[in-house]
């Protein structure tokens, strides 16, 4: 995370402003999420005279344990603004508005335990079910095939390991094992490069059509995560770098903000 968001501190001669600034913040903060374990903001305006014409010097937040749209979950988020210009009319009314677009430097933290939840989100599952695609219909003799129990697993150097089974609407389902490196593309979609069939973890009577379900599979991962399809009301995510570290994924890059959600 950011060195200086978890160790901002106010100084000694914070006004009320500046406090009450931080309350309606943290509120409005904190309903952008389905839950969330801890968030944390700071406004920094100093002299605090500024704030009367809606000029602040930064704005951060952290935040850890958050759950976006009931399903996806976020292990850490931060964000932090340079100077920003903001309604204070607003801030008297318990709200945050700003008057003009601004931009944040970003960084999230995923849990491979939280993405894995996330396969079972109503959202991931419809993309996952009942595929047509000519190279799928054409083993199942013309009937549409759905991948279940996707595991992901996070490997060092951007690698990950994705285990699957495939249901091709016959007696039995065939177990898919894969590795993949993944990439961003246009700042704002996550790739699966490189699909690797992992033969070995396969029976042999069904490794032939398991090495044609992996690619499968990992074209239609290819085409999913789109960051604009998980982005918050009135704010745009885009990356410029991701990164496994353990049992994390770690994405970092900015967060254009055209409105503080749910303040218009």
């Amino acid at each position: 995370m950011f060195g200086g968001l978890t160790g901002f501190t106010n100084s000694t001669g914070t006004d009320w402003g500046e406090r009450m600034l931080n309350t309606v913040a943290s509120k409005t903060i904190r309903h952008l999420f389905t839950q969330s374990e801890s968030v944390e903001v700071s406004v920094r305006c100093y002299p605090s005279s500024k704030l009367l014409q809606g000029s602040i010097d930064s704005f951060k937040m952290s935040g850890r344990g958050l759950m976006i749209r009931k399903d996806f979950a976020v292990e850490e988020m931060s964000f932090e603004t340079d100077a920003v210009a903001i309604d204070f009319s607003s801030v008297l009314s318990g709200k945050l508005a700003l008057k003009q677009p601004t931009q944040a430097v970003a960084e999230v933290t995923l849990s491979e335990a939280g993405i894995n939840q996330a396969f079972e989100a109503e959202l991931v599952q419809k993309r996952l079910q009942n595929l047509s695609l000519p190279a799928l219909t054409e083993l199942s003799g013309g009937k549409p095939i759905s991948f279940s129990e996707i595991q992901l697993e996070l490997l060092p150097n951007n690698q990950v390991r994705i285990l699957a089974k495939a249901d091709l609407s016959t007696d039995e389902l065939v177990p898919i094992s894969l590795t993949a490196t993944i990439a961003i593309e246009r700042r704002r979609r996550i790739s699966f490069q490189n699909p690797q069939f992992e033969a070995d973890a396969v029976p042999e009577s069904q490794r032939q059509i398991s090495q044609t379900l992996s690619n499968a599979l990992a074209e239609v991962l290819d085409n999913m995560v789109d960051l604009d399809r998980f982005d918050l009301d009135g704010v745009t995510m885009r990356i410029n770098r991701l990164e496994t570290q353990g049992k994390q994924l770690i994405f970092s890059g900015y967060a254009q903000i055209e409105r503080i959600p749910g303040n218009g």
